[in-house]
């Protein structure tokens, strides 16, 4: 038994305030969507303009984001709001979709380095992982602590989703600073490989459930029959 079952055994949540938790996760979910709209809208723009594969590839995550944002939206769906056979297919999604974006920043990273491609500076794309850096971090967190009340490994995968975001964005910050400022082209795409690991390991995670409630049962009134993995 982890520390977030110990919590939600503790702590049991009744019907009502299950609702009031469940209708916050959606709030968050679709705040999260409008901002990697206009995210992957503003990267993919940008990455064209400069022949910047890294901001391509942030702007290919964030329409990866939007399909995890998706996923806990479904999830939290009125019929499936308590459903453990819906929590655990949204659950392997998540985690499918965090070895996507690892997979597509390795290949345009090494792609990036073994055909030593100088992309053009962009200050729009500095500007969009600056504020990824300071919007991300407290998106996930808000996320993470909902997710830890609800006992829900979903949406608990979708905050470390969120936050995967803000590594990706200062990464993006090094290697477009870099390329920018020193002509250093070779940061972007080495900066990303660390964050494709990093993704790797996210979805690992959340694949195996660690570190989140994917044993227990979402009863409408708290009351958790499993203790165990």
């Amino acid at each position: 038994m982890n520390a977030y079952q110990l919590e939600v055994l503790r702590y049991p949540i009744d019907a009502a305030a299950r609702e009031r938790l469940v209708e916050r996760a959606r709030k968050l979910v679709w705040i999260g969507l409008a901002w990697h709209c206009v995210e992957a809208g503003v990267a993919l723009a940008a990455g064209l303009v400069a022949s910047s594969i890294a901001l391509v590839a942030f702007g290919a995550d964030s329409l990866i984001e939007l399909l995890a944002g998706g996923i806990v939206l479904w999830r939290f769906g009125a019929i499936r709001s308590g459903s453990d056979a819906a929590e655990h297919t949204g659950h392997r999604l998540i985690s499918v979709s965090f070895f996507a974006v690892a997979a597509y920043v390795l290949a345009t990273s090494l792609d990036d380095l073994i055909g030593a491609h100088h992309p053009a500076s962009s200050w729009v794309g500095i500007a969009l992982a600056l504020l990824a850096l300071t919007t991300m971090p407290p998106l996930s967190l808000a996320k993470r602590r909902v997710a830890d009340r609800l006992a829900s490994a979903t949406a608990r995968g979708e905050s470390r989703q969120t936050m995967l975001c803000a590594y990706l964005a200062l990464a993006l910050l090094v290697g477009l600073a870099g390329n920018a400022l020193l002509g250093l082209w070779w940061l972007d795409p080495a900066a990303a490989i660390v964050i494709a690991a990093v993704a790797a390991r996210e979805g690992a995670h959340a694949w195996r459930g660690e570190g989140c409630c994917a044993a227990l049962p979402l009863s409408a009134g708290g009351t958790h029959a499993h203790t165990g993995h």
